[in-house]
């Protein structure tokens, strides 16, 4: 059997756990949110995508002896499902009314005060114990905030034929971008000489450069 222990952060959700006052109501959203995240507990996550490998071992290539070991899912495998839970991430709120219908006896002991989270948009499902969730939804970054360090996009070059977040549809939220030809100076016909030295001749060459508006 292979398991992992309770984070500090998971167990503090437990230990720490009081009735909701109107002074403690922001303490009290981050441990419900962080006792969800403690319930789809990521590191089980990646544990569930372990597979068995085995090697046989023998003369002549006979299995007369095998050793199997557990292996973790590569990189790739983890990000890409955590990116499939990440853009399906529900927006939720706090709730302390309704029923625990649905929760095991271990979780209703966790969850003696009857707070739970519920959907921000009604029409959705109450997100299972797998979905990640949120409470606020993120800041715009099309717009310049400093007190955020956002940026914003005013100025940004995009790439006009990409349909991804590179490109000047999503680049620009919607603005339009404009279209500039420029010449820039780069480094050209670059040769290396030994030992050890790369030399280059410098070009002007013309640019066209999309700009978000």
């Amino acid at each position: 059997m292979y398991t992992y222990p309770r984070t500090k952060e998971e167990s503090e959700v437990v230990k720490h756990w009081k009735p909701l006052t109107k002074q403690a109501k922001e303490t009290a959203v981050t441990l419900v949110l962080r006792f969800h995240i403690g319930l789809t507990n990521i590191k089980h996550h990646v544990s569930m995508g372990m597979r068995q490998e085995c090697k046989c071992h023998g003369m002549s290539g006979s299995c007369t002896v095998k050793t199997c070991w557990m292996r973790l899912p590569t990189f790739r495998e983890i990000g890409d499902s955590l990116k499939d839970r990440f853009d399906g991430a529900s927006r939720v709120m706090l709730s302390n009314a309704g029923s625990m219908r649905g929760l095991n006896s271990g979780r209703k002991k966790r969850n003696k005060y009857n707070l739970q989270l519920k959907p921000y948009d009604p029409d959705h499902k109450p997100p299972g114990t797998k979905d990640l969730v949120y409470l606020d939804p993120s800041p715009d970054f099309c717009e310049r905030n400093p007190k955020l360090g956002i940026q914003g996009t005013h100025g940004r070059q995009c790439n006009d034929t990409s349909i991804g977040v590179d490109g000047c549809d999503l680049m620009c939220c919607g603005r339009g971008h404009k279209t500039q030809e420029m010449v820039v100076t780069e480094r050209c016909r670059c040769t290396f000489h030994w030992c050890c030295e790369v030399k280059c001749d410098y070009c002007r060459t013309k640019k066209t450069v999309h700009t978000c508006l």
